[in-house]
């Protein structure tokens, strides 16, 4: 029988899974006076919840162990129902693109989104098609849920990309996809904004935005090398982005869906030995949802100020080779040969939160599969006689779930969103440029608003003060 803290990590976990919604922030209620119910509480503050009466209820034990709007989890089984539910729960992004649609920004605009493909991707194009853009969608053959796509296709806007592509393949579709004639290109990981500059298809592009960190790395050096020819918004380092995105997204999505797959060969995370490479905000998250469920972390990191942050968490830091051996290790770079073929032999298990192709350095081919039930398991193989390797390397969150929760990507989306109108009000010349304080601000009054949060104001004492260059210390003694 498993004992009261596994059965509420589940139940936790499951209700991530079957919904996609975001634990940290929301309110939630537990029923009743058990172990579980008492692990519940405790296990919810730990990943940002407050307990207290909310649309979600925990009643462990019940009929129906998980209600949401007062009524047990939603089928949301089929794209199209994905897609839906996704929608009900972006409240942000459908209020900018409500803005839009009213101001007529976009009308006639030529839209190309090149992004990992699910039902939250599916709601973004959706709203700017219903905003009046004319919108087509790209996604890699490792990014794209054939079922969304065929969902978006029977909605009127056409989906290029096919599991089935690789080589050759897949960068003839991506440039068919630049030569359907784009106006603005809201790209992840900054690859058709580069293949467009290598393939001379930039001609026509006003604009772009970028989403990813390793996306806006190589764009900058092409910045700096007078390479880069259109104008990008960093949506990426937008606070109303990186903040939620990167750390409570990723962080839950990547984390439980390590979790998910380990139970299904029976490991647990709690107890284990965990290192997290890289303590950026993915790494944050990713290390603080491990610590939640109960693993010992270490960091690793090679930026010594994000080291010492990591050691006044109270994470032991060190050096990956010594930390390896034995561990879960999730890397959290998003840098190409993160993980070596060292790394690799020791470790127990391996994982990429985040992540970027060639993340790991393994042989694909040399994997051996682990059966599960008398049958390869769909996303855990063995490194030869190393790690266990989780979705061959590929982002977890991704590849073994849904990504990052819906009411996270609303923000991002909504980020986006404010991008293309910076983007179609403003002649800004070629080079990254920073998304705007103002419409971050924007982005998280609207948040706050939607999910009925309070907002404090300033006295009037305090807006004299601020106006007021002189020093407080000496006005009494003046002349």
């Amino acid at each position: 029988m498993p004992d009261a803290l596994l059965t509420a990590e589940r139940l936790v976990r499951r209700f991530a899974r079957e919904t996609n919604l975001l634990i940290a922030g929301r309110t939630v209620e537990v029923v009743g006076e058990s172990d579980v119910a008492d692990e519940l509480r405790a296990l919810l503050i730990r990943v940002g919840a407050r307990i207290g009466r909310g649309a979600v209820v925990f009643a462990p034990g019940s009929a129906t162990e998980i209600r949401l709007d007062g009524a047990a989890l939603p089928r949301r089984g089929s794209a199209d129902e994905r897609i839906d539910f996704a929608g009900a729960h972006m409240p942000v992004s459908r209020g900018i693109a409500e803005t839009l649609r009213f101001a007529g920004t976009v009308r006639g605009t030529r839209i190309g989104i090149a992004m990992v493909l699910e039902p939250k991707t599916a709601q973004l194009a959706l709203l700017l098609r219903d905003a009046g853009a004319e919108v087509a969608v790209y996604a890699h053959p490792d990014e794209i849920d054939p079922d969304v796509a065929a969902a978006l296709r029977a909605r009127g806007i056409p989906v290029d990309g096919d599991p089935a592509l690789t080589g050759s393949a897949e960068r003839e579709a991506a440039i068919a996809f630049l030569r359907r004639g784009h106006d603005l290109l809201l790209d992840d990981g900054s690859h058709l904004i580069r293949l467009a500059h290598e393939e001379e298809l930039v001609t026509g592009l006003r604009g772009a935005a970028e989403e990813t960190t390793s996306g806006l790395t190589p764009l900058r050096l092409m910045a700096e090398e007078g390479l880069l020819r259109i104008p990008v918004i960093a949506v990426n380092d937008a606070p109303m982005k990186t903040a939620f995105d990167n750390r409570y997204g990723t962080g839950q999505s990547c984390v439980f869906a390590i979790a998910d797959v380990l139970d299904t060969v029976g490991i647990g995370v709690r107890d284990q030995p965990a290192v997290v490479i890289g303590y950026g905000p993915v790494g944050e998250g990713v290390a603080a949802h491990l610590r939640a469920l109960g693993a010992a972390v270490s960091i690793t990191e090679t930026d010594p100020v994000r080291a010492l942050r990591a050691a006044h968490d109270g994470y032991e830091t060190g050096r990956l080779h010594a930390l390896a051996p034995g561990a879960l290790v999730v890397s959290a770079t998003g840098a190409p040969h993160t993980i070596d073929p060292e790394t690799l032999r020791a470790a127990r298990i391996v994982a990429v939160a985040g992540g970027v192709p060639g993340e790991v350095d393994v042989d694909v081919a040399g994997l051996l599969p682990v059966e599960l039930a008398g049958t390869a398991h769909p996303h855990l193989e063995r490194a030869g006689d190393g790690a266990l390797l989780i979705a061959r390397g590929g982002c977890v969150n991704l590849a073994a779930a849904e990504g990052n929760p819906i009411e996270i990507m609303d923000l991002s989306f909504a980020v986006q969103l404010s991008a293309v109108s910076q983007l179609l009000g403003t002649v800004l010349p070629a080079g990254v440029h920073a998304f705007p304080p103002e419409s971050d601000e924007a982005v998280a009054r609207a948040a706050l608003a939607a999910r009925g949060e309070s907002l404090d104001v300033r006295s009037d004492a305090q807006l004299r003060a601020q106006d007021d260059w002189r020093s407080p210390r000496y006005r009494d003694g003046a002349a």
